[in-house]
């Protein structure tokens, strides 16, 4: 790491839990950027069968997959001697992590005593809303599909000290949630936003492939 006065921040990645109860938000900060980040989009096109003018029309948002590998490290805590990191290493982010993907105890306490009292449907437990931000320009609601944990280094009493996550996650989108749902405007207001930097993109373009020609006009 550069000792450069001048060095600009580096922004951090990020992924952050809405409590759809409390509207509590809960952050969990990448100690270290993932050095790649991987994104597929599949575009929603009409079927195969259907008419040529439905060749041209999609049926909604496509559906992006994003995945990453964050390494999480207590080195630097066990060195300044964190007692967090001492008696725990990595367990709290891992655990922080890990209740992206898990209902909360008390939500599944609850739907035990309503199936122990005959109740006839009992709704399932649902998870917060998560959204990954990179950057202030990529901020979007997004499901946990994949949380792999490899821990590869542990101290004395076995807690990780050293621990890669390869997390795969589907942007959600407004196909997905409901109008009132915050995720379904923080959607729209990404998608937004993304039309205006391809705007941009496409004028400068066009600049660079008619330079001094546009003079003429």
């Amino acid at each position: 790491m550069t000792t450069f006065p001048g060095s600009p921040r580096t922004l951090k990645g990020a992924l952050a839990m809405v409590s759809p109860l409390s509207l509590g938000v809960s952050i969990i900060v990448f100690q270290y950027n993932p050095e790649s980040l991987s994104r597929s989009l599949d575009p929603q096109i009409t079927g195969e069968g259907g008419s040529r003018a439905e060749a041209f029309r999609l049926h909604g948002a496509p559906r992006e997959t994003i995945t990453a590998d964050i390494e999480i490290d207590a080195t630097d805590q066990l060195e300044v001697r964190n007692r967090t990191a001492i008696a725990m290493g990595i367990h709290p982010q891992l655990a922080a992590l890990e209740l992206l993907v898990t209902p909360t105890t008390a939500r599944v306490i609850a739907n035990t005593a309503l199936m122990a009292i005959g109740t006839i449907e009992v709704i399932p437990p649902e998870v917060s809303l998560t959204l990954f931000a990179w950057g202030p320009r990529r901020i979007v609601p997004v499901l946990i599909q994949n949380l792999s944990i490899t821990e590869e280094a542990h101290d004395v009493n076995l807690n990780p000290i050293r621990a890669k996550v390869s997390l795969g996650m589907r942007v959600l989108t407004y196909d997905d949630l409901p109008l009132l749902n915050p995720g379904y405007g923080i959607y729209l207001a990404n998608q937004i936003l993304r039309e205006t930097m391809a705007r941009r993109a496409r004028t400068d373009d066009l600049s660079a492939a008619l330079g001094d020609t546009l003079g003429i006009f």
